[in-house]
């Protein structure tokens, strides 16, 4: 039992954790660059290539609902083992395959798998250390899952340039085998008492926070201001490499950039936090939206993939400080009950954005920067429209306990 190690092995199992934490953006973003090489060598459309990260997504966020609770009853390490054995082979069978459909269901089923890593492996620092140490631990637990989405579009970039696509699967494969190795060698179960499954709690306390309204709307807002991002993120890489005509290496710059303004946009939502609701959510929107207009009036002047991306960092970090805010607060709705509401938040986080990235792949092929900053525009102001009925839902509420 790992609670019961040598202070020596918790902290090298905890050096581990954060290698695993990462997996998820990795397996998610590693490959980004190579979409427009994928669609060529596999003779699909792009839609095609952009379902593959739509199934990832999906099958991720409707994973977080209930492994938490699984987890809990049949304990964290073998289901982790499995887990990264099938991340291996799943990536390798992908590096080695020609069929589309094949791809969409093992990233179907790596998205399973990837869920399971990352909620068993941020389980098992409050398994094994003090509640001061765990929350010592979880204070990075953001800013190293960061480096994964961060990171990730840059090596692949060049694993596309010096190899092909299939490099990006095989890199999964060797960073899953490494973690799996270690895993065996160093880690062991976590969990103290396991407890029994109940799924029925699980579905009556998730019915319980869906009936508020404003939890609801807080999740709505999180994933319209991660799907802004993730219009780059699917339309991007086939914008840069076939109407500005630049290689995967600069599509894996530009999605580098772009991951710092993400995580720019974390730390002044951070910081912005204490403000009230029309300081800390109104500015953001607006100034967002103002750009937007901006990069549409300069695209038909200017075609330009660097003031794309000065456009592009500025409306990304407004989205990472809305994203911010509302994961906060939305921790905060259900203090006693923060671990199922951070799965349910998390899972429909990723389902509503798989959904709209699905949209976006469906709406047909962009090869104009402001083909890009339209659908940008779009997704915007109906983030604006969600927070605007926060807003008039607040004041409602506000107005009720006053006559109270």
């Amino acid at each position: 039992m790992l609670r019961e190690a040598s202070e020596k092995r918790k902290k090298i199992v905890s050096i581990l954790g954060f290698f695993s934490i990462p997996i998820s953006g990795f397996v998610t973003d590693i490959y980004l660059p190579s979409f427009p090489s994928m669609a060529k060598s596999l003779m699909v459309p792009e839609s095609s290539i952009q379902l593959t990260l739509t199934c990832f997504l999906l099958s991720y966020g409707l994973s977080q609902l209930f492994i938490g609770s699984i987890l809990d009853a049949i304990g964290r390490y073998y289901p982790k083992i499995v887990a990264l054995f099938v991340v291996l082979i799943t990536s390798l069978v992908i590096a080695s395959t020609d069929s589309i459909l094949l791809i969409c269901l093992l990233r179907v089923i790596q998205g399973i798998s990837v869920a399971i890593i990352v909620i068993a492996t941020r389980a098992l620092f409050i398994d094994i250390h003090t509640p001061e140490k765990a929350k010592h631990y979880l204070g990075y637990f953001t800013i190293v899952w960061s480096c994964g989405p961060i990171l990730a579009p840059f090596l692949g970039g060049y694993l596309e340039k010096l190899f092909n696509w299939h490099a990006n699967f095989y890199f999964l494969a060797i960073y899953a085998a490494l973690i799996l190795i270690f895993e065996l060698i160093f880690s062991g179960e976590s969990i103290i008492e396991k407890t029994k499954l109940n799924l029925k709690n699980v579905i009556d306390t998730y019915r319980m926070m869906l009936k508020n309204q404003l939890f609801i709307v807080g999740i709505m807002i999180q994933a319209v201001a991660y799907s802004i991002v993730m219009i780059f993120n699917i339309i991007g890489p086939f914008l840069i490499e076939n109407t500005y005509h630049f290689n995967s290496v600069v599509i894996g710059y530009s999605t580098l950039i772009l991951g710092f303004s993400w995580m720019i946009g974390g730390f002044v939502g951070k910081k912005r936090m204490h403000l009230d609701f029309k300081e800390s959510i109104a500015l953001p929107i607006i100034v967002q939206l103002i750009l937007i207009l901006l990069l549409i009036i300069t695209g038909f002047f200017v075609q330009n993939l660097f003031v794309l991306l000065f456009f592009a960092f500025f409306i990304h970090i407004c989205s990472g400080i809305l994203f911010t805010s509302f994961f906060t607060s939305n921790m905060m709705a259900f203090p006693k009950n923060a671990g199922v509401a951070g799965g349910l938040m998390g899972g429909m986080t990723y389902i509503i954005t798989s959904l709209t990235s699905f949209i976006i792949s469906s709406t047909g092929k962009v090869d104009t920067q402001n083909g890009l900053a339209i659908r940008y525009f779009i997704f915007s102001f109906l983030l604006s429209l969600i927070i605007y009925l926060m807003y008039r839902m607040k004041k409602s509420t506000r107005k009720k306990a006053i006559i109270v």
